[in-house]
């Protein structure tokens, strides 16, 4: 498989089991290392017209994906006859990360025809790890070419009850890795959950797109399973690559699909199995 995203620079991944606790690192993160992906985008979009959801959700939540505590610098401290009497963490961040993250998200707001976007942080309290981020990407934020932007910056937690409260103030958010991989769960929450939640990583030779639930073992083998963020990562791929109108023939006859609770997934309130909402969605295509 990486040798293959090494020749083609492309991939459509699906979930990927971690261990909690002990046990080897994460795969995903592993690939966002080896292919040097620093950004990871997570857009969310109200496809389900659900009285228990928010109808109009359209927020892009994209997070710096290989700095932050999730660089893996972390060890116990042993004491007396106790070898995991502490453990201990470092976040790295840097300034050039920051600003490509930063130029990366203005620059996808511009062609993307956004408006506003929301740097998240929490430089009240982890002053220079989050707060070189804020101060980095807001300078970049200063220049001419994103004049037409708007740009606020909120704390992590505001912005978590924020989201809940009136999400729809929300155009686009830029984070560091640790908050980006929580609000964006958050988001996909207001949504419907994980199944309607694709994600890019994106780097500057390589993208991989992935659904962004975990593996889900519990169903497995039961035919009902909601493939929605697999396809929906697919349209995004379509995207990445200048295909933009398949892309959105793909969004399309999704939202077609779950707009009637006969052809959705169990998961998503409806009734259908796999099977069922994929013979749905083809027939929407054609």
């Amino acid at each position: 498989m990486m040798d293959n995203i090494r020749e083609t620079k492309l991939a459509l991944k699906a979930p990927l089991g971690t261990p909690i606790g002990d046990g080897f690192r994460s795969a995903n993160v592993r690939l966002r290392e080896e292919f040097k992906l620093y950004a990871n985008v997570r857009p969310a979009v109200s496809y389900l017209q659900d009285p228990y959801r928010h109808d109009n959700i359209d927020i892009v939540l994209i997070r710096e994906n290989t700095q932050g505590f999730y660089v893996g610098v972390e060890h116990y401290i042993p004491i007396d006859d106790d070898p995991k009497a502490v453990a201990e963490a470092s976040g790295i961040i840097t300034r050039s990360g920051c600003r490509k993250i930063a130029k990366y998200t203005f620059d996808y707001a511009i062609k993307n025809n956004r408006k506003k976007i929301t740097i998240v942080h929490k430089a009240n309290i982890l002053k220079k790890l989050t707060g070189l981020f804020l101060e980095t990407t807001k300078e970049v934020g200063q220049g001419k070419k994103y004049a037409s932007l708007e740009i606020e910056d909120r704390i992590v937690d505001n912005t978590a009850m924020q989201l809940v409260i009136n999400p729809s103030q929300f155009d686009m958010i830029l984070t560091t890795n640790m908050f980006g991989d929580i609000l964006s769960d958050e988001i996909a929450g207001l949504i419907g959950g994980l199944g309607l939640a694709p994600g890019g990583n994106i780097g500057e030779n390589a993208a991989i797109f992935e659904a962004v639930h975990g593996t889900a073992p519990d169903i497995a083998g039961k035919g009902i399973a909601n493939p929605t963020a697999l396809l929906l990562a697919a349209a995004m791929m379509l995207d990445h690559i200048e295909e933009k109108l398949l892309g959105d023939r793909l969004r399309e006859a999704i939202k077609s699909t779950l707009s009637n609770s006969h052809t959705r997934t169990i998961d998503l309130r409806g009734t259908a199995n796999t099977k069922e909402y994929t013979k749905a969605m083809i027939n929407y295509l054609n």
